[in-house]
């Protein structure tokens, strides 16, 4: 019955319409939020997106006792400028974060030795406190805020603390797994405890135990928890005996002779095959099944929305090469669908349980939406680039819009210098090397395996146009030519990637599905030193 109360109570709540909101700008009991961001994650890394060899029960859950959005984007193929966007509603090209921070640009490219035709645009290298941030906005309407996890916007003085959360475990300025995923890590802002302790599972403990000791239904303030998971960002590690449960279920269903194909600068993965990585996200898994099970312990699972999504696609190329995102085409770092779209999903208690929307969305959508669903007034200002999805989640439409990516970078997986803009089925993709634009029909081509653009030379006209318009309009930066370009020192680059890089990466793919693997280090340190399984 109190569940039944709830959603009468939650639904006559959204009957109130404003000019700024669907949602009553004074509910009795507003919802909690529970925010968990994957680090790297494909779309296809889940077992309910479509992967048989990884298994993630707890993150299907809340999919399907929620929404999916089947066509959900990250604002940027990397990480920093997808979570800037995702804090502020503004796209990368807006608020200037182009980059993952600590990327090297201009004349500094050179010293990757990439030999490129570009020095990439120079960008932010913190996140501008004149913006107000998504937790800024939560706190003022009463909220509690905490941040468990990965930051990597700015190094201090532009930490979560100095953006809105009031509480901060594990963010800061750098962007990987710090020490690797088992104790002791190397990270200032989270505690050693356990020796061995896994790095997912302190950062659900810790999000689990701010839940409990900030319980709404004792403190009467609801509260914002945002657990952003370093995982699953490379360095890539697991257990003995979850590498071993994968390493089997590979073989049995049938091990590939082949595991990648070379793309334009490095190869490119193939399959989903690699058990380390399997361990990895199912640990993930694992420790978001803690944070569930905490809200039902708490009582107040009927009174918190869940979203889940990740910044950026999975990567097939570059970083640890760990999976596999077929049959979209690219990865993290790439201007193709494979490195932006992202699992998309959003649990609304009493509301469009069970439904997907094939409607493209993007993550500075999340800033609005939140607000909305929490009868707070949006703010138009801030979030320029979102848009609220809450009428879709009542069943409304909410129109077509363009979607728009900026990244005049190479990307250390590959990527290459371009803009993008997504207009209903329509994809068009500008690179800056050579100016050419590109165009899909992702409706009928989703892997976009066929450029178009000489068959639509109107439609690729009014997309340039319009993109153009508002790069300039946001005063976007860009690449620019590289006078000491050598096309030979390129090419030879690229010819040892083929003859050195494809090799060693076949060779490490058979060894991490050996029956004698061992990383050492006592399985990454997961293991204590005396242990002698096997």
């Amino acid at each position: 019955m109190d569940k039944i109360r709830y959603m009468i109570s939650f639904l006559l709540g959204c009957l109130q319409l404003t000019g700024f909101s669907v949602f009553a700008q004074q509910q009795p009991n507003r919802p909690n939020i529970v925010f968990i961001l994957a680090d790297d994650l494909g779309y296809h890394d889940l077992s309910c997106t479509g992967s048989t060899y990884y298994e993630t029960p707890n993150i299907d859950r809340i999919a399907r006792e929620g929404t999916i959005f089947t066509t959900g984007y990250s604002a940027s193929q990397v990480c920093s400028p997808s979570r800037a966007s995702l804090f502020t509603g503004r796209s990368p090209a807006r608020h200037g974060i182009t980059d993952y921070i600590g990327a090297r640009y201009g004349t500094a490219w050179r010293k990757q030795q990439r030999y490129s035709k570009l020095l990439p645009a120079s960008y932010d290298t913190a996140l501008h406190h004149a913006y107000t941030t998504l937790p800024e906005a939560l706190k003022a309407g009463g909220y509690k805020t905490f941040l468990a996890g990965k930051w990597h916007l700015g190094n201090q003085g532009s930490w979560p603390e100095d953006h809105g959360f009031d509480v901060n475990i594990g963010g800061w300025g750098y962007g990987s797994p710090a020490g690797g995923y088992f104790s002791p890590w190397k990270n200032p802002k989270l505690e050693n405890k356990e020796p061995g302790e896994n790095l997912s599972i302190c950062l659900a403990k810790e999000t689990a135990k701010f839940i409990r000791e900030n319980n709404p239904n004792t403190t009467g303030t609801p509260f914002f928890t945002f657990l952003s998971f370093y995982a699953v960002h490379g360095p890539i590690q697991t257990t003995r005996d979850k590498w071993k449960k994968y390493r089997d279920k590979a073989e049995k269903r049938g091990i590939a002779d082949k595991g990648f194909e070379m793309a334009k600068y490095l190869p490119m993965r193939q399959v989903q095959d690699n058990p380390v990585y399997a361990g990895l996200v199912e640990t993930m898994d694992d420790a978001v099944g803690i944070v569930l099970r905490a809200l039902e312990e708490a009582g107040i699972a009927d009174n918190t929305i869940v979203v889940f999504t990740s910044d950026n696609g999975g990567v097939s190329a570059g970083d640890a090469f760990a999976t596999a995102n077929l049959p979209l085409r690219g990865g993290k770092g790439y201007q193709f669908e494979g490195g932006i779209r992202v699992p998309y999903f959003i649990k609304v208690p009493g509301l469009a349980n069970g439904k997907q929307f094939d409607t493209p969305v993007i993550n500075t959508d999340f800033y609005p939406t939140l607000l909305e669903l929490c009868g707070l007034s949006l703010k138009p200002e801030e979030h320029k680039d979102g848009k609220s999805l809450a009428p879709m989640l009542q069943g409304s439409e909410i129109g077509q819009r363009s979607l728009i990516w900026h990244y005049p970078h190479y990307g250390n997986q590959g990527g290459e210098p371009s803009s993008m803009i997504r207009k209903g089925e329509w994809k068009l993709i500008h690179y800056y090397e050579d100016g050419r634009n590109e165009l899909y029909n992702l409706q009928a081509d989703p892997g976009e395996q066929q450029d178009i653009s000489a068959r639509y030379p109107n439609q690729v006209k009014n997309l340039w146009k319009e993109l153009q318009a508002y790069l300039t309009q946001t005063g976007a930066r860009y690449p620019m030519s590289d006078p000491e370009y050598d096309a030979q020192k390129e090419k030879q680059y690229l010819q040892q990637i083929k003859d050195i890089k494809m090799p060693e990466l076949e060779a490490q793919r058979r060894q991490f599905l050996s029956t004698d693997f061992d990383p050492g280090d006592n399985w990454w340190g997961s293991e204590p030193p005396t242990s002698t399984k096997r």
